[in-house]
């Protein structure tokens, strides 16, 4: 097996161990219900600050359901930032350990490069992006999906009231 040139820090496997070691990529990697869990705790501690600029309208001022339809659809903005975030960290990583090839990223004067896995790397990979990576991506993909039907909804009823 030949040794890969590319820095150890922009090989797919590492750069999947970075992400399952940091605490914010690793929410959506146990499961859908403790992502809820973090999602729904980010919301609430945001509840009061949104709530206290939505105040600051003369007209909500003085109509409080609109008022906590506000504060409460504006409250989900930060979670959905946060998973659209998550999002772009497993797919580009997902998309790495999907390809035949590692390209070398702003390292020098071989930026651009490409170095060919050994068949013993781009099976590991693939086993790791099907079985690992895969789950999680379908995760973000369904609560990306409920924290935007909310934002609509939410911003149609705050429409309606």
């Amino acid at each position: 097996m030949s040794v890969c040139p590319v820095p150890a820090e922009q090989q797919p496997l590492r750069q999947y161990e970075e992400l399952t070691a940091s605490w914010f990529f690793r929410w959506p990697s146990t499961s859908f219900a403790a992502l809820s869990r973090r999602l729904a705790q980010g919301w609430l501690l945001l509840l009061p600050i949104t709530l206290l600029v939505a105040s600051g309208s003369i007209p909500l001022r003085h109509d409080m359901p609109r008022l906590f339809a506000a504060g409460a659809v504006s409250a989900l903005v930060l979670p959905l930032l946060l998973l659209v975030r998550q999002w772009l960290g497993w797919t580009y990583v997902h998309r790495r350990l999907m390809r035949e090839r590692i390209t070398y990223e702003e390292s020098g004067w071989y930026d651009g490069q490409e170095w060919e896995k050994p068949l013993e790397w781009r099976e590991k990979d693939l086993l790791i992006a099907q079985h690992q990576v895969r789950p999680v991506l379908g995760r973000l993909l369904r609560a990306i999906s409920v924290l935007a039907a909310l934002l609509l909804w939410g911003a149609s009823l705050c429409q309606a009231l």
